[in-house]
């Protein structure tokens, strides 16, 4: 039997510790009316400030001690450290994009992803008064007689809002999860200045190529207004509680929907051991190992059985029961796979299993996560150089966070567009492997996954004797119709681009590139020749009609761009000396 000291409330946020209300004033999103005009300026300074840093990254002037490797690494964890800092001084808004972004790999850096994976939801919990407020406006009734008991000091504080514990008036024990203050109103704010900034990023020369920013800002409105939706959580958690009825290991807290709103949501007292607290797993005697491979097999259930999944699967969010099954909570963000995307995927899966770098780019198109630009010759060698070099480990000994960080190693610059489900899927992977590697330090979350992919590749081929002659005979015929029925299809896209104007011949010659580059090189030195020239002979003019100053200032002009020209002409001497 667990003692109470083992036993911990149940985790609606990942918020370790709730801040003192009087702490509430240093943060300026935290009131119930938002000035639109003071919001726009502290989120574009922001953006700007942003834009400052990343175009003097790269200019050498900037490096007082010399631009190396070293030191550009150096202020990138800088910026991205400022960036996470930023993004909770803005409030809710931001710290629930930046922990989607959390998982982007394929759009930022390591190290801003890295950084986004630290942001915690750490801020001040507001006022009982607020709470009472709330709950008595919701629920229609003064909040002594909806509940017997109601603790005015919350479990926990997130930036959506917090939970307090409570006693319905027939003796249930319960939580209530109740929303933050002028929330819906900063939201609204905020995404529209946000739509703002997604426009600018859209159609930014550098930052706009190859990325649909318009259907991640969509993605990411959808994702947030259904979070701070307390119905469709509590839709949520009764749709997956149904979903693992026959299984006694898995518990989900039961929603009382009589003291429900769209603010308020009252949950069953579900309290458990949180999973990433091993030592209290092990005095509690139980078994680590199982405990570790049913939290794997129950988000693999989740996916690939039901197609429902828990989107944000971390260890504030999963706790370990009396018995050694497995606590759900916060089921605000859910991710949802339909049947036709787990085919394409299994395109994807059999195209990785096959080592067939075309099958995979085709499967990774139909799914949406690739634009089908007019060349994918380099995504698919990036492909193939990854199945060649990473895929030659048995399937059990493979790591999925070493898998997703080679496959958004590789997305990232090329014409990637990961849907949300796919990275919420791989951000879930990768963190029940390292909670499962905490619980058991030989755990491998691969290994728990082959019997659900033997499983599928059964389904896939039933025959299950995939080594003998007349199974190879088909899988080629298979391959030869797949193609015979798929090329009309490209014969007429190839024509409706050829129509379109779409269809590109790529033509390169180094020595042509090199003489381009000759060429615009010696015009920009002929530019900056005028401009000394014109600069010096202006000097002499003002110094002969005792201009002093204003000649001083023009003749350091003259100097700028004679060092400018210089540097020029080096560049293209140095493209005669090529071979």
């Amino acid at each position: 039997m667990l003692s109470p000291s083992f036993l911990i409330p149940p985790r609606f946020f990942d918020a370790p510790m709730v801040h003192s209300t009087s702490d509430a004033r240093s943060y300026l999103w935290n009131r119930e009316n938002y000035s639109k005009q003071r919001r726009f300026v502290d989120i574009w300074s922001f953006i700007l400030r942003l834009s400052f840093e990343r175009w003097r990254f790269n200019k050498a002037w900037s490096y007082p001690s010399g631009i190396t490797d070293e030191a550009k690494a150096s202020r990138l964890r800088k910026i991205a450290v400022d960036v996470r800092e930023t993004l909770l001084d803005l409030g809710p808004t931001f710290i629930k994009v930046g922990q989607l972004f959390s998982s982007r790999a394929d759009l930022f850096p390591s190290e801003f992803v890295d950084e986004l994976s630290k942001l915690q939801d750490q801020v001040p919990a507001f006022s009982y008064d607020q709470v009472v407020s709330i709950v008595e406006a919701d629920l229609g009734k003064p909040i002594n007689v909806l509940y017997r008991h109601f603790d005015p000091i919350p479990l926990a504080a997130a930036s959506l809002g917090q939970v307090h514990r409570a006693q319905l008036l027939t003796g249930e024990e319960v939580v209530v999860k109740v929303q933050r203050p002028g929330l819906k109103k900063l939201f609204a704010i905020d995404l529209e200045i946000l739509k703002g900034i997604t426009r600018y990023f859209q159609n930014h020369p550098d930052w706009g190529q190859g990325r649909d920013w318009m259907g991640i800002y969509d993605e990411c409105c959808k994702i947030l207004w259904e979070e701070i939706d307390y119905l469709n959580e509590g839709r949520n958690a009764d749709l997956f509680r149904r979903n693992f009825r026959d299984e006694s290991w898995v518990k989900v807290p039961r929603v009382y929907w009589r003291y429900a709103s769209p603010r308020t949501l009252t949950l069953e007292y579900l309290p458990g051991i949180k999973i990433s607290h091993y030592d209290a797993i092990e005095a509690a005697g139980l078994d680590r190992k199982k405990i570790a491979k049913l939290s794997a097999q129950a988000y693999l259930q989740q996916i690939l059985e039901g197609g429902f999944f828990h989107a944000d699967p971390h260890p504030g969010n999963l706790a370990v029961s009396p018995e050694g099954g497995l606590i759900f909570y916060d089921f605000g963000m859910m991710g949802q796979m339909k049947s036709l995307t787990r085919e394409k995927l299994m395109g994807t899966f059999f195209g990785i299993a096959q080592k067939d770098a075309d099958r995979v780019v085709e499967s990774l198109v139909d799914l949406g996560a690739l634009v089908p630009t007019s060349d994918l010759g380099s995504v698919r060698r990036s492909v193939q150089f990854m199945l060649d070099n990473f895929m030659d480990k048995p399937f059990e000994s493979q790591s999925v966070g070493a898998i997703s960080d080679d496959l958004y190693e590789i997305a990232y610059g090329q014409p990637f567009r990961f849907p949300a489900t796919f990275t919420f899927v791989m951000r879930a992977f990768s963190t029940l492997e390292g909670v499962g590697r905490g619980l058991d330090p030989d755990f491998n979350f691969m290994e728990v996954a082959k019997p659900f992919a033997m499983k599928l590749m059964s389904n896939e081929n039933p025959s299950g004797n995939s080594g003998s002659l007349f199974d190879e005979l088909s899988r080629q015929a298979m391959q030869v119709s797949n193609s015979a029925f798929g090329l009309p299809r490209r014969v007429e896209d190839a024509l409706d681009k050829l129509e379109r104007g779409d269809l590109k011949v790529r033509v390169q010659s180094s020595e042509t590139d090199r003489l381009l580059r000759k060429l615009s090189g010696v015009n920009l030195g002929i530019n900056y020749t005028l401009l000394v020239c014109t600069f010096t002979l202006s000097a002499t003019i003002l110094l002969v009609n005792q201009l002093y100053w204003v000649a001083i200032v023009v003749s350091l002009m003259a100097v700028s761009s004679a060092i400018i020209l210089s540097r020029q002409l080096i560049k293209v001497d140095k493209l005669d000396r090529l071979p």
